[in-house]
């Protein structure tokens, strides 16, 4: 259903969060510092090109702010850039000082809300619309290197 989206010219946006998380043992965890990153995915039919639009703010139809788009021939080609996240600054090492656990929190998703109006009708509760991944990872020994 994402697809076919897609190949009908339809905007199509994910966000990727991560937060780093300080485990304490008399309270909840203490959020140290936390990153999103919005991309949108678009096929231009006149040019039968992929774009992708990649920002550390929400995009909005009005094209404020600040972004980083880039061009692919194909599908599987701007899919593989969506997956593929790197040098993304989440955290200042001074940040995560002091002892303890540190765990990184790390969601993707769809994200249904910047889709048109009929479709976020159309899509609530069906299964191919939902795309979301969701990670913990222990820092904890990648802090003492």
């Amino acid at each position: 259903m994402v697809e076919d989206a897609l190949h009908k010219g339809i905007a199509v946006h994910f966000v990727a969060e991560a937060e780093v998380m300080r485990e304490r043992w008399y309270w909840y965890d203490q959020k140290a510092a936390s990153a999103h990153r919005y991309m949108r995915v678009t096929y231009q039919p006149l040019t039968r090109r992929w774009r992708l639009n990649t920002s550390s703010e929400p995009l909005v139809n009005a094209g404020l702010g600040v972004s980083l788009a880039q061009n692919y021939d194909s599908l599987e080609e701007v899919i593989a850039a969506v997956q593929r996240i790197g040098r993304w600054k989440i955290a200042e090492p001074g940040e995560l000082g002091g002892s303890g656990r540190h765990m990184l929190r790390f969601r993707f998703r769809l994200d249904g809300s910047q889709l048109p109006r009929t479709l976020q009708l159309g899509s609530v509760g069906q299964p191919d619309w939902v795309v979301s991944v969701e990670r913990r990872i222990d820092l904890t020994q990648e802090l003492g290197r």
